[in-house]
């Protein structure tokens, strides 16, 4: 036989005995997630597609791939994070809006609905490391619709929200700093 067919019988053994070794801990590791669903699922967006001017600056929050696109007003500045999304189809909302309020250390009263999903909720969360809305929100024109960050890190890349718009608490303040109210938004 041949130095290349030894090579590369035992190549192709080795690998075998090694995809053996690893089942166990793949088993384990459970489903592989869609790709589409985390940070590698991004899609690039084009404000222009959305939005006829940057106005004060204008943010599109794409509920498919989980992501928040931002452009300043002279478009010199462009930001992607990943995001939380809806728990469900029906707490989606989507269309167009702008930054109405924004507010650090934001506190939490859960609306009605939330509270007959979930009975557990409190009737109010000061501003701390319980509060859902992590350390700073943008108020949408929507009522009880918000660009917030969250202290459950988990939550990111994942359904989980109300209907709000989630991002890690270090990105929430960075684009806190970055947007001005009156900014326009769309979600889809």
């Amino acid at each position: 036989m041949s130095t290349i067919a030894t090579r590369r019988r035992a190549l192709m053994l080795g690998g075998a005995g090694l995809i053996t070794l690893a089942t166990p801990a793949l088993l384990r590791a459970g489903p592989v997630q869609n790709p589409r669903h985390n940070a590698s699922g991004f899609r690039m967006q084009n404000w222009q597609d959305h939005f006829d001017s940057l106005g004060k600056g204008v943010i599109v929050a794409d509920t498919e791939s989980r992501a928040l696109h931002y452009w300043s007003g002279d478009g010199s500045d462009y930001r992607l994070y990943p995001t939380s999304v809806p728990l469900s189809e029906e707490l989606t909302k989507r269309g167009y809006t702008e930054i109405v309020r924004k507010r650090v250390g934001p506190d939490w009263t859960p609306t009605a609905d939330m509270r007959r999903r979930d009975p557990s909720l409190p009737a109010y969360l000061a501003p701390g490391p319980d509060n859902p809305l992590g350390t700073h929100a943008m108020y949408l024109s929507w009522p009880a619709y918000l660009i917030h960050g969250t202290h459950d890190t988990r939550k990111i890349g994942r359904p989980s929200s109300s209907g709000c718009v989630g991002l890690y608490n270090e990105h929430v303040s960075e684009l806190f700093a970055v947007v001005q109210v009156g900014t326009k938004v769309r979600l889809i």
